[in-house]
């Protein structure tokens, strides 16, 4: 349970929409901010009491960069003491992907069964499945499940770990679950439990720079474009020849540079698929 002190922090930002708003959350994902809520026009960061810093957010939105929308000033709140997880899961609902797969959280009863079940505590790390990046990961790991059987995955910013459940649930041997979020990680770790998957699921805290434990044949990355442009050399040099990456979490308009920095690490296009303004692209290691 956690009780203690949070700061709210409110970022108003010009011109306010859903999509910048879910750019600037990912500018931020530096900073400790443990979950986000979109209220127009601010976007509402919360972050533990000790862990905020007004100087080094200051550094954050002075140095971003971005064409679409400019932050205009923030504010920052003292929250008093409450059961934070038990107000973030009153919000959770259950999500069903393409009626094959249900993603739902313990207090969720009476639902009918899919094919693919995964139950998780949804804290307040990413990942569970509502968002439509999410939804095109999971439906491509669902169209692929010949290809996950018996194959080493990792799921690289794993959040709540629906992708590396449900990399599991469709047959992958052995799966390697990575989030440089410490509450991410643990989450992650929980979940992989209630699923009675611990002995196939491997979670760890930490970067990229992990990935040097060993070869993968599958990659999954929902991640953003960033840290995709940044980490994916990384991710072709610990794929298997023939191995398939899968990434997401970045704009249709962004597809162009993905796929061309995933060129040149190596990784051959292979498909897309997208829902609304996001996209998910397929490669190969050529």
């Amino acid at each position: 349970m956690n009780s203690q002190e949070y700061i709210e922090v409110s970022i108003r930002f010009e011109p306010f929409s859903q999509d910048n708003a879910e750019i600037l959350m990912a500018e931020l994902e530096e900073l400790p901010f443990e979950s986000f809520e979109v209220e127009e026009p601010f976007l509402k960061c919360y972050i533990p009491k000790e862990q905020y810093s007004a100087q080094m957010l200051r550094l954050a939105i002075d140095g971003l960069e971005e064409d679409c929308f400019r932050v205009t000033g923030f504010s920052a709140r003292l929250i008093p003491s409450a059961n934070w997880n038990a107000k973030w899961e009153s919000g959770f609902s259950p999500i069903i992907v393409d009626g094959k797969c249900t993603v739902k959280a313990p207090f969720h009863t009476g639902l009918r069964r899919t094919r693919f079940n995964i139950t998780i505590e949804p804290h307040m790390a990413f990942g569970t499945g509502h968002h439509q990046t999410t939804y095109m990961m999971c439906r491509a790991i669902m169209q692929d499940e010949a290809m996950f059987k018996g194959r080493t995955v990792l799921d690289m910013g794993c959040g709540t770990a629906v992708l590396a459940i449900l990399a599991a649930k469709v047959g992958a041997g052995h799966v390697y679950a990575i989030d440089i979020d410490a509450v991410a990680a643990r989450s992650a770790y929980d979940n992989a439990c209630i699923n009675r998957l611990s002995r196939r699921i491997e979670t760890y805290c930490g970067d990229a720079s992990l990935l040097q434990m060993g070869k993968y044949d599958i990659i999954l990355a929902n991640i953003n474009r960033n840290i995709l442009l940044q980490d994916l050399p990384t991710y072709s040099r610990s794929l298997r020849a023939g191995g398939s990456a899968y990434l997401s979490g970045f704009f249709t308009a962004d597809a162009p540079a993905i796929t061309e920095a995933a060129r040149k690490a190596g990784l051959e296009y292979m498909s897309g698929d997208s829902i609304e303004d996001w996209s998910m692209l397929k490669f190969k290691k050529i």
